[in-house]
């Protein structure tokens, strides 16, 4: 029989059993997006400098292969038996040694008095545009 109050009591909720989510696979990195999408791909990974000797130090550089594939089709392979590494460090030379070749002539023209007028812009972040 069933008590006066009985019907005023909670039942207890049945106990629910949830599934364990299906796992996600994880997300993709920029280099395999880049690879799927069959693009060049290519990233400073780190910068390491000497704190004893601040010029000197070292990049750590991530690439694919059709990265390095472009970059022998551009003439980065200079011997047969040249690895990728080899490859892509006789790039990054060749970018380095462009920068310092404009930094200088940039530098030339200003002793010459060429381009006396420089513009500067303060563009945020501690960071200065200069043109």
């Amino acid at each position: 029989m069933m008590g006066i109050f009985d019907r005023f009591r909670k039942k207890p909720e049945p106990v629910k059993i949830r599934a364990d989510p299906k796992p996600r696979a994880p997300e993709k990195t920029d280099k395999e997006l880049a690879t799927e999408k069959n693009e060049p791909y290519v990233a400073m990974v780190r910068m390491d400098i000497d704190p004893d000797n601040l010029h000197q130090g070292a990049f750590e550089l991530d690439w694919n292969e059709i990265f390095v594939a472009r970059l022998v089709k551009a003439g980065y392979m200079m011997k047969p038996d040249d690895v990728d590494a080899d490859i892509v460090d006789r790039w990054f030379q060749n970018v380095c040694r462009h920068v310092v070749m404009e930094t200088w002539e940039q530098e030339q023209a200003m002793i010459k008095g060429v381009g006396q007028y420089v513009n500067t812009r303060d563009i945020g972040g501690g960071r200065t545009e200069v043109s």
